[in-house]
């Protein structure tokens, strides 16, 4: 898949009250509003002159310096079947990649993806997001596993404008955003494997299984970790 790194329009954002849900200043969306004037202006200067390699470099200072350990917001999101996701129902880490229909997943990917939800899920909620509407998403979302929580937004829907406009135009797509089981961010990463049309299928699904597992590592490490400092507060 190709990966697009979209301008940053935070009027709207900016224009945003917080809902109090936890506390604002907790909340990755007012980091995020707060910290990303700056940000903006030099990362869009550095993607215009083609230089990939400085634009990531500021995002990844932003996310380290100012996103990691916020309150991922309690967003909801559309369900095919089903009734709306509400991420805070799940109770368990949650590994989010945001997609779209029109920037199609590499080769390999989605299987990759399926593989890792039949393995950890007991342990993680792999949930993908489309920035579509339904009917334009319906035919991609079936190729993910029953294990994965396939959802969509969509800016003319009722109540997702503010959503997409926090996920989708600070953070461009692909992006994947790795949240503990008490809705902290533990790391939010751009982009995927992009292993090129040439590529055998199982090479490509290697790539991206491994580049997924690394992520869920990640996510897991975090778990343990949390886990063990609460064990040693309570002695």
């Amino acid at each position: 898949m190709k990966q697009h790194y979209l301008l940053f329009p935070v009027v709207f954002l900016l224009s945003y009250t917080v809902c109090a849900q936890d506390s604002a200043h907790e909340l990755l969306s007012f980091n995020l509003h707060k910290n990303i004037k700056p940000y903006i202006k030099k990362t869009n200067s550095a993607y215009e002159k083609g230089d990939v390699a400085s634009g990531q470099i500021l995002f990844e200072s932003l996310v380290q310096s100012h996103l990691i350990g916020t309150k991922f917001d309690n967003f909801s999101f559309k369900r095919v079947n089903q009734k709306k996701l509400h991420l805070n129902t799940l109770k368990k880490p949650i590994y989010l990649l945001t997609y779209s229909s029109w920037c199609i997943p590499s080769k390999g990917e989605i299987p990759a993806l399926n593989k890792l939800a039949k393995k950890y899920e007991k342990d993680i909620q792999i949930v993908v997001v489309f920035w579509d509407r339904k009917n334009d998403m319906k035919k991609m979302a079936q190729k993910f596993s029953w294990r994965i929580e396939v959802c969509y937004a969509h800016e003319t829907y009722n109540k997702d404008a503010y959503l997409v406009a926090t996920l989708k135009h600070t953070f461009g797509l692909p992006t994947t955003f790795l949240i503990d089981e008490n809705m902290n961010v533990v790391n939010i990463k751009r982009g995927n494997s992009n292993p090129g049309p040439k590529i055998s299928f199982a090479d490509a699904f290697n790539l991206s299984f491994n580049q997924f597992q690394k992520s869920i590592n990640t996510l897991l490490l975090n778990e343990r970790t949390s886990r063990s400092r609460g064990r040693l507060a309570t002695h």
